[in-house]
């Protein structure tokens, strides 16, 4: 910790960690969760980005990314500490921003939610999760290094207690592929997602 930072924890400032965790999950049996995914998006859109409602996606997400974690190929994550909230909320911006913008991450709002349509679509073999989340207060499970699957299960159940302790000031949720029958190749998950460490 820095002598600033000891200072403003000394003076009583609030502390705002802005983090963005990326997963990686390969294999046939990844598709699923692209379902989920989808449902929590819509859910977010409807509920006009309610963070309690956007919240209760995000548990969702890593209940399951737990359960899926045999699936698991590689991860990332970053983030940074602020002791203000203006420069954490431009900070979570920027993270927002650049996952909306990442290869194959642009929802299809006319998507059919027919799920017999999915039926006849190839499934995707890989699929990258990322989650960004502002919260208040310090969360050494969060900003620790998780490129190792301990570290990452771990950081995933806090993600699921900070929404319960209504600690969460902003969460983003992005995917790729964001759409059904887009097939995100091993050498674009490589060129689009160079952060990704092998678990």
């Amino acid at each position: 910790m820095s002598l600033r930072d000891r200072f403003n924890k000394f003076t009583g400032k609030t502390q705002f960690v802005v983090s963005r965790i990326f997963i990686h999950l390969g294999g046939d049996e990844v598709s699923p969760l692209l379902g989920i995914l989808n449902q929590a998006g819509r859910q977010a859109i409807e509920a006009d980005g309610d963070l309690t409602i956007v919240g209760e996606g995000l548990v969702e997400i890593c209940q399951n990314l737990l359960q899926y974690d045999t699936y698991w190929r590689s991860a990332a994550n970053e983030g940074d500490v602020f002791w203000d909230e203006g420069g954490a909320g431009d900070y979570a911006n920027e993270l927002f921003t650049d996952s909306a913008g990442r290869y194959l991450s642009e929802p299809d709002a006319s998507e059919s939610s027919n799920p017999n349509d999915r039926l006849t679509l190839p499934p995707t073999r890989n699929l990258i999760v990322m989650l960004t989340v502002a919260l208040e207060g310090e969360e050494p499970t969060i900003e620790a290094d998780l490129s190792n699957m301990s570290a990452l299960r771990i950081a995933l159940k806090s993600l699921i207690n900070l929404h319960y302790q209504e600690r969460l000031r902003a969460i983003y949720i992005h995917f790729s592929p964001a759409r059904f029958g887009d097939e995100l190749t091993d050498d674009q998950v490589l060129q689009n997602f160079p952060e990704l460490i092998p678990l």
